[in-house]
């Protein structure tokens, strides 16, 4: 009867910090994959900053809302990301996910051209508890071969791993 009740209490538990940013990851791509504004929005910390490998980081919630209107809009662009690995902090406030992105884009001919790369999120955790993107980035990308781009395509959407 003990063994039951603390199967039942393990099954019902709320996912482990690092769950909830993987999980909260995953929400995130959706956000742009379904071309969600509004829904994007609501994961960046007022005082984000996007693009922070690159020249011109973007800064702020609505300043990187306007700069990704076009990518969260999916006409000409289209970004789908997943987590692959998730660290939390020592204090629990902070958590790096990484993983794959695969960015569509058409060209003058409206040949598609298919990269793969990979993305880093800060994720803090507000007074209130929801995870926010305090920083985001990623690398140029590489063209995608078929093979790769059908592996995302299985992990879209995957469970936390075991152990997260």
């Amino acid at each position: 009867m003990i063994l039951l009740a603390a199967l039942l209490m393990t099954a019902t538990a709320a996912p482990s910090p690092a769950c909830q940013v993987w999980q909260r990851e995953q929400a995130f791509a959706r956000s742009v994959r379904s071309h969600d504004a509004a829904a994007f929005r609501t994961f960046l910390a007022d005082d984000a900053v996007f693009d922070v490998n690159g020249a011109h980081p973007v800064r702020g919630a609505a300043a990187i809302a306007a700069a990704w209107a076009p990518i969260v809009a999916g006409k000409a662009v289209q970004l789908d990301w997943q987590p692959a690995h998730v660290v939390l902090s020592a204090d629990g406030r902070l958590a790096l996910s990484s993983g794959p992105y695969v960015l569509t884009t058409h060209g003058k001919d409206e040949t598609a051209h298919t990269s793969l790369g990979h993305f880093s999120t800060l994720w803090r955790r507000g007074r209130d508890g929801a995870w926010r993107v305090q920083f985001d980035g990623g690398d140029e990308g590489r063209l995608a071969a078929a093979a790769e781009l059908a592996a995302f395509a299985r992990g879209v959407d995957a469970q936390c791993p075991p152990g997260l």
